[in-house]
């Protein structure tokens, strides 16, 4: 369900401007109701990243229902734009992904 006005945290435009700068892929799915904020696609591995201003900002209750419910790839929550770099960039590139471009 599309949500018809969304809140972005005020850090989320320099997370993904610095993930970008790096190469990563990312779309955005904050307005999907109760998910994540962004998907980010890196060196053959998909990472989904909720972004919070500070860490005394809360999960939604329904962002805590998906991120308990969630059976994929980790679900991560974000405050900075190196956290989030570090985080994509402390995995090695996937071994059986020969199309996805290597940095």
């Amino acid at each position: 369900m599309l949500r018809t006005a969304s809140r972005v945290d005020a850090n989320q435009p320099a997370v993904v401007k610095a993930l970008r700068a790096i190469g990563a892929s990312v779309l955005h799915v904050h307005v999907l109701k109760n998910c994540f904020d962004i998907l980010v696609g890196y060196r053959g591995l998909t990472f989904l990243m909720e972004i919070k201003a500070t860490e005394k900002d809360q999960l939604t209750e329904g962002e805590a229902e998906f991120k308990r419910t969630w059976r994929g790839s980790t679900y991560h929550i974000v405050y900075t734009p190196d956290q989030a770099i570090a985080i994509i960039t402390s995995r090695p590139p996937c071994p059986t992904c020969a199309s996805s471009p290597r940095p």
